[in-house]
């Protein structure tokens, strides 16, 4: 475990960017976690475009806030123990990279890494939902799903930096591939990209062919995104809504296994999709509280929301960068 000690005030300004697999997140933050400027942009499929984006993404943000002392970087992937190299990445393009050396000669700034996921508990523990509270997990539900887990403050990160990989448990063998090279992965079925493959899947089975998704995009199911369906399922769709209850009902699945685990007090759903929660939450809870081991007879975690939203993977990063400050 390492502790992260709540960082210290700091006149400057820090860049707190969340690298996801669909789109580059940067935000200006000031000492007390709130953002004061935003940039977003589609992530780069390759590492050169990637990195060039990042430094124009800097940059851009440091001509309008000379201010800026430190960068952190939230990453979608396995982060080598000195929280600078990334091992693998699903959704992004660094296998074995340095990061930190990769950019920091061309920002000529201080540069922090870490798991995306992790930066969001950090976020939600300093400034969000989850502080004072003694155990609790995070669930970041984005492109995919990412984990954390902090004990009295301190993040568990296992003894090689990859725990805990929430979205990576098999929950259908041989199921649907997943870009970190298994098949049926918790993340295949409850996650942003979860809700296109669940789409495509009902379209080719010709469910509901009177759904407003089914006469859009039946000819083109590869043109189906995310927010197409959580609109759908918000305007009362069928389909729409079915989808987004496969969704629910697969994170209370997931859910079960973290509580039967680690019997945390507290699960936050972070990530994205997160801003969408009212419309899978009560399946998820319920699920969930299905599938746990002695149901009915124990406590269980309460289920909310990240206080921060898509934004605590931001914000948390951001307050790692402002301790290189210190």
């Amino acid at each position: 475990m390492h502790n992260q000690e709540a960082p210290a005030e700091h006149p400057q300004l820090t860049i707190g960017m969340d690298i996801g697999g669909t789109n580059l997140r940067a935000a200006v933050i000031d000492a007390e976690g709130t953002i004061v400027d935003l940039e977003k942009l589609p992530t780069p499929s390759e590492a050169p475009a990637l990195e060039d984006t990042i430094v124009r993404v800097v940059d851009t943000l440091r001509a309008r806030h000379p201010q800026i002392g430190a960068v952190g970087l939230a990453i979608a992937g396995f982060l080598a123990p000195d929280l600078r190299t990334v091992r693998f990445a699903p959704h992004l393009p660094w296998e074995d990279v340095d990061v930190v050396a990769r950019l920091e000669n061309r920002i000529k700034l201080p540069i922090v890494v870490e798991h995306d996921a992790n930066a969001a508990a950090i976020g939600e523990h300093h400034r969000g939902v989850a502080q004072g509270v003694g155990t609790w997990a995070l669930f970041a539900i984005g492109t995919g799903v990412g984990g954390a887990l902090m004990h009295n403050g301190e993040l568990y990160r296992g003894s090689f930096g990859t725990a805990p990989e929430f979205g990576h448990i098999t929950v259908v063998p041989g199921g649907r591939s997943c870009p970190c090279g298994k098949r049926g992965c918790l993340e295949r079925y409850c996650s942003g990209s979860a809700l296109q493959l669940a789409a495509h899947d009902r379209i080719a089975e010709r469910a509901y062919p009177e759904s407003v998704l089914f006469t859009r995009f039946h000819r083109q199911p590869e043109e189906i995104s995310g927010r197409h369906i959580v609109k759908a399922a918000r305007d009362g769709d069928k389909l729409g809504l079915e989808i987004l209850r496969d969704v629910g009902e697969w994170l209370g699945r997931g859910l079960a296994m973290v509580q039967d685990i680690l019997d945390p007090e507290l699960i936050v759903l972070g990530g994205g999709v997160s801003a969408d929660a009212d419309l899978f939450l009560y399946t998820a809870r319920a699920e969930m509280a299905k599938n746990i081991v002695g149901q009915g007879r124990r406590p269980l975690a309460r289920v909310v929301p990240a206080e921060l939203g898509g934004d605590a993977g931001m914000i948390g990063v951001a307050l790692l960068a402002a301790q290189a400050l210190d």
